[in-house]
């Protein structure tokens, strides 16, 4: 089934651009830097992959979806390829810029291929299976590489094997899938501006401001979650690092099937409040160094992101014409990747000058004020139905 293999590939390279999160521990050991490193790491990914939404977020409307899946898994495999042949930070930052690269021309080309291959009998699902792999991905390249830290020989180099063989497995179904885009132009020399129609920003705002609440909470686990617990809760076990970071991303699986029964507008606010609860677990956690208070904020938090960020998407792609659908669902992405990376930057110097636990506080304390503020926005001016 074409959408199927679409959905793989994209769940294999968002896959590989978390497989390093919990052995972000492990390289400090073996290099020696802080927990601040670890956060422009992980920034550095996060301006690759707006570079790339940026740049090229209109490509594959250009050129066709295919073309941009191939040169993403290719880029993929160059990152796997510097992690596997590490030798210190430069091939750490070339490999998360090159995993930036990969997820940004994804982002959007695949979501809008899953939804266009997608058979009838599954169109009312097409944006749940496209967000899904997305998250999916996400959440599972942490498990995988925490099991692998914690029972293989060789940690920093055999998840990456195993990651090359994914992704190869990834090309092969990407090649086999039909185009989409019927009509193609080229390439331009200048890329083009993304842009969001005017027609399509009364839904466009409130899923960019839902999610933006949602994703500044992933930057937070996907980055220094492993540092949380091995400073303040004792937990050092990349296996366990793993398992917390993929249940934030399961959780938020989770509450994207809810928002099937829950609605598009209702799911928006709702998950906002979710979002809340779990900063207060999550602070709750911090000041009392407990593991299952931080895995409860985890689940929550996660839920509520999957809610607003399911909302989100369904609604700018439903309201988007399909000649310009990658290029406002990559719009949308930039938004989201400026939240999970600046704000974490911010987490990183806050550690160094006031120390990881009040840096994590005054973090959570940001995203519940933000996700309440946003809550109270959309209740007061709902989004139209018939948008």
């Amino acid at each position: 089934m074409p959408f199927a293999l679409a959905a793989y590939a994209f769940a294999v390279t968002m896959c590989g651009t978390t497989l390093p999160t919990p052995l972000y521990a492990l390289y400090q050991q073996k290099l020696g830097f802080s927990s601040f490193m670890v956060t422009v790491i992980f920034a550095v990914y996060a301006v690759g992959v707006i570079v790339a939404l940026l740049l090229l977020g209109q490509l594959s409307d250009s050129v066709g979806r295919r073309p941009v899946l191939l040169a993403g898994l290719v880029l993929s495999a160059m990152s796997a390829g510097c992690f596997l042949f590490e030798r210190g930070l430069p091939e750490l930052f070339a490999g998360r810029v090159l995993s930036g690269l990969s997820a940004g021309l994804f982002t959007g080309t695949a979501t809008a291929a899953v939804v266009e291959l997608a058979p009838k009998r599954w169109a009312t699902s097409a944006t749940l299976i496209a967000t899904a792999a997305n998250m999916g991905g996400l959440g599972s390249g942490p498990l995988l590489a925490g099991l692998v830290a914690r029972y293989a020989p060789d940690p920093l180099r055999q998840v990456f094997l195993l990651d090359l063989a994914l992704v190869a497995a990834a090309v092969v179904g990407v090649l086999l899938i039909p185009e989409t885009v019927r009509e193609r132009h080229g390439t331009s020399r200048r890329p083009r501006r993304l842009h969001v129609p005017p027609s399509v920003r009364p839904a466009f705002v409130p899923a960019a401001m839902a999610g933006f609440t949602g994703f500044m909470t992933l930057g937070l686990f996907a980055s220094v979650a492993p540092s949380f617990l091995k400073e303040l809760v004792g937990v050092s076990d990349p296996a366990v690092a793993g398992t917390v970071v993929f249940l934030a991303f399961a959780a938020s699986t989770a509450g994207q099937l809810l928002m099937g029964r829950v609605g598009v507008h209702r799911a928006l606010p709702w998950g906002c409040v979710a979002l809340v609860a779990g900063m207060a677990l999550i602070a709750s956690a911090l000041i009392a160094a407990s593991l299952p208070l931080l895995v409860a904020g985890a689940v929550t938090a996660g839920a509520g992101q999957g809610l607003s960020f399911r909302a989100g998407v369904t609604m700018v792609s439903e309201h988007s014409p399909p000649d310009r659908r990658a290029e406002i669902t990559s719009a949308l992405f930039v938004v989201f990747y400026v939240a999970i990376s600046i704000p974490v930057v911010g987490v990183g110097i806050m550690a160094v000058t006031l120390g990881l636990r009040p840096a994590g506080l005054i973090f959570s304390g940001c995203v519940a004020l933000l996700a309440a503020t946003t809550t109270v926005l959309l209740w007061l001016r709902p989004v139209p139905s018939n948008v």
